[in-house]
């Protein structure tokens, strides 16, 4: 029982190791600034989903100006 315990650490520690090493290399990084990578390639969509999740969420301001989204300044 000890053994399988030991060999169960042993195991989790190995593959711990190995979540540490996420540095992304620059030839890689071209693929993520891809203009398939955008949710919205419409630009009035996106404007249009931001407008209404500012106005929809109450701590956010009128983009722009100070205040929140109650309406109170």
């Amino acid at each position: 029982m000890r053994g399988l315990l030991l060999a169960a650490l042993a195991a989790l520690a190995l593959s711990a190791a190995g979540c540490g090493k996420n540095a992304v290399r620059a030839s890689e990084k071209e693929f993520l600034a891809d203009r398939v990578m955008v949710f919205d390639n419409d630009p009035q969509e996106g404007s249009a989903d931001e407008h209404i999740h500012a106005n929809r969420e109450g701590a956010a301001g009128g983009l722009g100006t100070s205040g929140g989204g109650c309406g109170c300044n």
